[in-house]
């Protein structure tokens, strides 16, 4: 882990943007894929995260998760750009109430990552994107309803904020005392794993709720032993580590993978949680993987690993209370 708070932004400066580029570290000629350039939603990912790649590997799927392809611009029937309509859920900029209970604050419009599977990647983040000093409707929100146990911290991606906007932020919230239960939601410890840093832990370690950070990893090669450093640290500030994957067709679509991302993940400290089913993003249909296929990976995966490195199949369905679990699904 690394001392220096500003070692992670950084790492952001230093972010890969063109897809040329990327293909030229990979050592792949732009002929061997059918990628294009996306001004809308266009290529972001860190350094540290293409160095895991598998050089000269058109379908490496660390490759896959980040890179357009002409595939996503070709419109698919029951894709949608607000698959899980969302619109309908936010009462307040910058806040979706979704779910008894717990209310998910869109706390950044950014990322150190743009993944081509985003549910989110069309989401209007310029009507949510309340700003330093526009966060007291939310939170009066928030206040006004006590059966809110938990808040969520997603965005974009919550850790993308400065340590001392989170710190003033979480100092807000712990005056509302039915909320018990901080989550944060990230991929940002994954792409750049120094955002595990000194200034960050201590802002957790101030934080009055349970705090529990769950990660964002689809395969065990985007695990690296700076990974593992940082959850350790989270873990001895008392904070909950879990992950979330998205099963995605040629990235983790098969027994042997996600066993070993649960072996890995447990490995690093983190506990796999959810294996989201493909939310239909218009853009992002040829990552989808049917029930069925899933279902035989969810059996395979209870034959090969104990209970609790089993994690949840679900697919979250709008309108519905609760992600549905995978077996409860037509």
């Amino acid at each position: 882990m690394q001392e220096q708070s500003f070692a992670w932004q950084q790492a952001l400066s230093e972010m890969i943007t063109s897809p040329l580029e990327l293909l030229s570290l990979l050592n792949l000629c732009p002929s061997q894929l059918p990628w294009q350039w996306d001004k809308n939603f266009p290529l972001r990912v860190t350094q540290s995260f293409v160095a895991r790649m598998q050089k000269g590997d058109p379908l490496d799927p660390l490759l896959r998760q980040v890179l357009s392809i002409k595939e996503e611009s070709k419109l698919s029937n029951n894709y949608s750009s607000d698959p899980l309509k969302e619109t309908e859920h936010n009462p307040v900029p910058g806040l979706l109430h979704k779910f008894k209970g717990r209310v998910l604050l869109t706390f950044t419009s950014s990322c150190a990552v743009h993944c081509r599977y985003c549910f989110r990647r069309h989401f209007p983040y310029q009507e949510n994107n309340p700003g330093r000093k526009g966060w007291s409707q939310a939170l009066d929100y928030i206040a006004n309803h006590p059966d809110i146990v938990e808040v969520i911290l997603s965005g974009g991606d919550p850790l993308m904020a400065q340590d001392q906007f989170l710190a003033l932020f979480l100092k807000q919230l712990s005056d509302i005392k039915h909320v018990k239960i901080l989550r944060m939601h990230t991929r940002l410890p994954v792409m750049i794993p120094q955002r595990i840093c000194h200034s960050l832990l201590k802002v957790l370690d101030d934080t009055e709720q349970d705090i529990v950070m769950v990660y964002h990893i689809n395969h065990p090669a985007e695990i690296i032993p700076s990974i593992a450093q940082g959850v350790t640290a989270l873990k001895q500030q008392g904070v909950t580590v879990l992950n979330q994957t998205v099963l995605l067709q040629g990235v983790n679509d098969n027994t042997e993978c996600l066993k070993q991302l649960s072996l890995n993940l447990f490995q690093a400290g983190i506990l796999p949680y959810y294996v989201h089913l493909l939310d239909a993003v218009q853009g992002a249909s040829h990552f989808s993987v049917s029930h069925e296929e899933a279902r035989k990976l969810q059996g395979s995966l209870r034959a090969e690993l104990p209970g609790y490195l089993v994690p949840k199949f679900v697919r979250e369905i709008p309108y519905h209370h609760s992600k549905m679990p995978l077996d409860l699904l037509p």
